[in-house]
């Protein structure tokens, strides 16, 4: 991306705090005042010296000296709005940033994460954004301060030796021509390092995710190989970028020295033609100090900037991001859902795969229907069950409910329609309470507890150290595979949506616990619309309907005793099952 297209997206930030950068800018435009006059002073001092020494007095001195005090005064308080005030608006622009990235990626659709790592998102709205508090208030106020030096001394110096000035400011050209090309390439070394710190957060999240398979198999010199293998990369990344920082800071420090070496030469010898006075060289000199200086600020905070680009880009590599899935503009809400649901000549295939994955499937099934999907992996079952929800748009025919067509209705009324328990059940880190609660983020204390009791989680609950009130671990660590079941299964009870997806919900857990889970949802069921994904096929010997499917479709679909009858692909499903 180009630099102002960054900058353009960047600067609408800006815009709440408006105020406070004016202000901080005029607060620079002070301090920048008080460091110009202080030449001007000297040169009056040193010229009054030489040329009228009898009007030099110790009373004007004191005055001058109280006059500069007072500058000095209301610089420190300028400098001090700025330090404060103006990095306090930069961490403002940063927050607000990573606000709005976080809320666009819950937008974004199941497939985006299935084709991005968590460890380079989480780099993105982390350590990508540290830069920008610095940045959103470096960018402007350095810009302008350095700015507003440059002019102010290239007319101050004009009006004291115009060839001296052109002979100085002839050089700045090739700074900026070094600026130019070190700067695309720091950028480039930059964004290298963001994109290689986000794979080490990718590295550094499976293995700790994974820290008991890891100990299980004993593999820790393993994943430690792995570890130094990205971290040494980062190394890599981070050598280059230095060897084009060097490279930088060295090219301008050499054209520092042969701008000083330019006033000293040139001013030595237009002074010994009488065409500068000695006190006009000393101003000269200290403003070349002052310009000199701006430079430095200059190529020192361009390395900040530099990191700041690379912090937006990526940042908007994410912004720009489309989702899948968007709401339409006229959507309605859900109201009184019953359960009725229709698939209209549905097909379906991945944005980035053109296989369909499903076909013209065309059902009908009313409001507390059971319907089953079985069949091997592959065949589409999973995927049907996320259409209904808008996890995935169809890619053609539509989905209806209770008449209603999905994709005109509210994302949030439509998914709070609809309520999901998984095989791979995901605890948040909090208390048991907590992860209940998050079905229904308003319910009382009693409405949980009645939660939990119709999902047979409150007596294991209750046992527990500190109750409801017991912290569960990070995802759940701290529970069993049946308990956290039956509490994902509570939390379902507390949203009692009228349509439930059961997407092979007991099929990790053990007999013992298989069977206690097994009661839950069979209460979860009642007088809901239901499918279930199943594994074990004993468990759906009684849904209304049962849908065989394979990468061929829906090749079977009837009652367990019509299918049975069929003694077809279903009926030899079931008969390998059982006689296992």
């Amino acid at each position: 991306m180009k630099i102002s297209y960054l900058v353009k997206r960047f600067v609408p930030y800006f815009k709440p705090y408006i105020p406070i950068l004016v202000l901080d800018l005029l607060c620079a435009s002070l301090t920048t005042v008080c460091e110009l006059v202080f030449p001007m002073l000297v040169r009056y001092i040193t010229d009054m010296g030489m040329n009228d020494p009898a009007a030099l007095t110790v009373g004007l001195i004191i005055k001058i000296g109280l006059f500069y005090l007072v500058l000095r005064i209301i610089d420190a308080a300028a400098n001090f709005y700025m330090a404060d005030t103006g990095h306090i608006m930069g961490a403002k622009i940063e927050t607000d940033m990573r606000r709005d990235l976080f809320n666009h990626l819950q937008k974004l659709s199941h497939s985006f994460y299935s084709n991005h790592k968590i460890g380079q998102l989480m780099s993105r709205i982390t350590s990508d954004l540290f830069d920008i508090t610095e940045f959103a208030h470096h960018c402007p106020e350095e810009f302008f301060i350095c700015g507003l030096k440059i002019c102010v001394s290239f007319v101050i110096l004009c009006g004291v030796n115009i060839p001296l000035t052109l002979i100085i400011f002839v050089t700045m050209p090739l700074i900026f021509l070094f600026v130019k090309f070190f700067n695309s390439r720091m950028r480039r070394a930059f964004k290298r390092q963001r994109e290689q710190i986000g794979e080490i957060n990718s590295q550094v999240e499976d293995s700790l995710l994974g820290i008991r398979v890891v100990k299980s198999f004993a593999n820790e010199d393993i994943e430690s190989e792995k570890f130094e293998e990205g971290n040494k990369k980062f190394l890599d990344t981070k050598k280059v970028g230095y060897f084009y920082m060097a490279g930088f800071q060295t090219s301008n420090r050499f054209f520092e020295g042969i701008m000083y070496i330019a006033v000293v030469v040139a001013g030595g010898i237009f002074m010994i033609n009488k065409q500068i006075n000695p006190a006009d060289l000393t101003a000269y000199l200290l403003y070349v100090s002052t310009l000199l200086a701006s430079l430095r600020t200059i190529i020192q905070f361009t390395e900040q900037f530099q990191r700041g680009m690379t912090g937006i880009e990526r940042f908007l590599e994410v912004m720009d991001t489309p989702a899948d899935i968007v709401e339409d503009e006229d959507a309605v809400d859900i109201e009184n859902a019953e359960g009725n649901i229709d698939f209209e000549n549905v097909s379906f295939h991945y944005s980035d795969d053109e296989t369909e994955i499903l076909s013209d499937i065309n059902l009908h099934i009313k409001k507390g229907e059971s319907v089953a999907l079985v069949g091997p992996s592959g065949g589409g079952k999973t995927t049907l069950c996320n259409l209904i929800p808008r996890f995935y748009d169809v890619t053609s025919g539509r989905i209806l409910i209770d008449g209603q067509d999905i994709r005109h209705v509210t994302l949030k009324s439509l998914r709070n329609t609809v309520g999901t328990v998984q095989q791979d059940v995901y605890l948040f880190s909090g208390t048991v309470f907590e992860n209940i609660a998050y079905g229904l983020p308003d319910a009382s204390r009693d409405d949980v507890i009645k939660a939990a009791k119709r999902a047979g989680a409150h007596e294991f609950i209750s046992s527990l150290p500190d109750g409801y009130d017991t912290y569960v671990g990070e995802r759940g660590v701290k529970l069993s595979g049946g308990q956290k079941q039956r509490i994902s299964i509570a939390r379902v009870f507390l949203k009692n949506p009228p349509i439930l997806i059961l997407d092979e919900a007991t099929s990790a857990l053990d007999n013992e616990s298989e069977k206690i889970v097994q009661e839950s949802l069979e209460e979860l069921s009642k007088g809901r619309t239901v499918f279930t994904i199943a594994h074990r096929l004993t468990t759906i010997r009684n849904a209304t309907l049962i849908l065989v499917l394979t990468d061929k479709g829906i090749e079977e679909q009837g009652t367990h005793k019509e299918l049975m009858e069929k003694k077809g692909l279903y009926y030899n499903l079931y008969s390998m099952y059982t006689d296992m």
